[in-house]
């Protein structure tokens, strides 16, 4: 196993789903992809089709070239919020729009570069609603503020991350150029002290010819 994969069950897929998807068929470990988008789409389509919203959850990069190598999709209704202190009494509480649901996929990418489910959760833990195909639009953009509410802060918490890494790698690199210079001028006194020591024994050498 490599350092870039998250393996938890194994795969053993025959046929590749193009972008295209297949809403009534049901994922399954093993299940391949051309490509991470199409198993975004499949996934989507399943979920319209079972009726429920995914979302586009963790992943993780390849340590070689920072390639996403590992997705999880998930229920939208997966996790909990998190509770913040009240700021008014006559404030609208928001809608609950995490219940904790466990249901999800995970695909990882292999070295053939199809992507590969490795594990499916099928169940949920609450009621599905099932929506018209050309509806779907309708309902997404008919989302609460609360659901946009959540995914900017997850966009705005994944920047964060990002920008604290780009810092720690700036600091890193200015140290690694501190170094060097300290280096650089550590060899120049030493080089300047041998260059100093050579002219005196060469001078203590002439002196007694001129005397």
């Amino acid at each position: 196993m490599s350092k870039d994969e998250d393996v938890i069950e194994g795969s053993n897929g025959k046929d590749a789903v193009t972008s295209e998807g297949n809403s009534d068929m049901e994922p399954y470990v093993g299940m391949e992809f051309e490509s991470e988008e199409a198993a975004k789409v499949f996934y989507d389509a399943y979920a319209t089709h079972l009726g429920f919203i995914m979302r586009v959850d963790a992943f993780r990069r390849s340590m070689r070239d920072g390639k996403v190598v590992w997705r999880r999709l998930v229920c939208n209704k997966e996790g909990f919020r998190k509770t913040r202190p009240k700021r008014s009494e006559n404030r609208k509480p928001r809608a609950i729009t995490r219940e904790g649901c466990k249901a999800m996929i995970v695909v990882k990418k292999e070295k053939s570069g199809k992507w590969i489910v490795t594990r499916f959760v099928k169940e949920h833990n609450h009621p599905l609603v099932v929506t018209p195909a050309n509806g779907r639009r309708t309902v997404l953009l008919s989302q609460t503020p609360d659901e946009k509410d959540v995914k900017i802060r997850e966009l705005m918490a994944e920047l964060q991350r990002e920008r604290k890494r780009s810092a720690a790698y700036q600091e890193q690199l200015d140290m690694v150029l501190r170094e060097m210079e300290e280096h650089s001028n550590h060899l120049s006194r030493n080089i300047d002290g041998i260059v100093q020591s050579v002219k005196e024994i060469e001078s203590k050498r002439v002196a007694p010819s001129n005397s």
